[in-house]
């Protein structure tokens, strides 16, 4: 990427590092070249799931949470890291499972909620009609403090 022109901010961008990893890898490549990059090897721990372990999770999490037993379809992180578990046998925090989901593009959803009960004419009647009266502010001018700090009760 450096080779083609791109920016240390735009290289931590892409490949999700931080900016001094970026920093750190555009140093090596200024005075090395992509030879002396190579050179650096994988930092940092290895992948505790393989890529095959990876598909059978994300195939799992497509079939949705109720084939995999759950009462409802909503995945959660610790749901996710218990079919992670129960497919592949390693163990994660459910805070750290969105690094896998990200790893395999997903994202962060959360359903928008609304109850059953909800009666949104009555919402919108009470908002024309009970609002602006409850909106409206005392008369202005008289003091709206009795304390000896303020500055209208002396």
């Amino acid at each position: 990427m450096f080779d083609r022109g791109a920016s240390q901010a735009e290289v931590a961008q892409a490949l999700e590092v931080s900016r001094e990893s970026a920093s750190r890898w555009y140093a090596t490549w200024y005075d090395g070249g992509t030879a002396a990059l190579a050179e650096i090897g994988r930092r940092g721990r290895t992948a505790r799931l393989t890529t095959e372990q990876l598909v059978r999770v994300e195939a799992a999490l497509l079939k949705g949470a109720v084939a995999n037993g759950f009462p409802n379809d909503v995945w959660t992180a610790p749901r996710v890291a218990k079919v992670i578990e129960e497919l592949t046998g390693e163990r994660y925090h459910p805070g750290h499972v969105w690094r896998i989901l990200r790893q395999m593009g997903w994202s962060v959803q959360r359903p928008a909620r609304r109850a059953v009960e909800r009666d949104d004419e009555a919402i919108e009647a009470w908002i024309k009609t009970r609002w602006p009266k409850v909106k409206e502010t005392p008369a202005g001018g008289a003091p709206g403090s009795s304390s000896k700090t303020s500055r209208a009760s002396h």
